[in-house]
């Protein structure tokens, strides 16, 4: 009976190395985008990632399978949530201050980052992601629309929102 638990928790943790192996390169850019931290300098991202493998791999038997779910949907999809969580979340402990976002995606709040990320990058459907994240269909098309637009054609002028409210200590959701 032992043979046989040693043996399938084997095979069960080879699976996971072997998903981990081909997944968390794309995985951890994505936290990274969404993080809007520096590609080397990436701890949230880093902390994230490895938050949403850790729940993978807890539902790893569930996730196999022929009805079983996606492993790497159901990765990212822990992975967004986190992040909202985090970012609708309580500001920083005092005495430490978050680090100001530098990345590509740091003039985006917390959840145009999300949307555009989800959308664009990692290309999930418009409904797909309103459903993830509790909007409407059309919220999602808007975030996602006025997300773009500041991405490419970035504001003049004084600090845009999203850098006023980090700065301030308060998290965007």
């Amino acid at each position: 009976m032992r043979e046989r638990h040693a043996s399938r928790d084997a095979r069960r943790a080879e699976e996971f190395r072997t998903f981990v192996a081909g997944a968390a390169g794309r995985l951890l850019h994505t936290a990274t985008l969404l993080t809007a931290e520096a590609p080397g300098d990436n701890p949230r991202a880093r902390r994230l990632l490895t938050l949403a493998l850790a729940h993978t791999y807890a539902r790893w038997d569930g996730l196999r399978g022929v009805d079983g779910e996606d492993p790497y949907d159901q990765t990212r999809r822990h992975l967004a949530i986190r992040f909202a969580h985090e970012a609708r979340g309580r500001p920083a402990a005092p005495g430490r201050t978050r680090p100001r976002p530098r990345g590509p995606l740091a003039r985006l709040s917390a959840r145009e980052r999300l949307v555009l990320v989800l959308r664009l990058h990692e290309g999930v459907a418009e409904e797909q992601t309103a459903a993830l994240l509790g909007l409407t269909a059309e919220h999602v098309r808007t975030v996602c629309d006025r997300a773009t637009a500041t991405v490419l054609h970035p504001p003049r002028g004084p600090a845009p929102a999203a850098e006023r409210e980090t700065a301030a200590g308060t998290a965007v959701s």
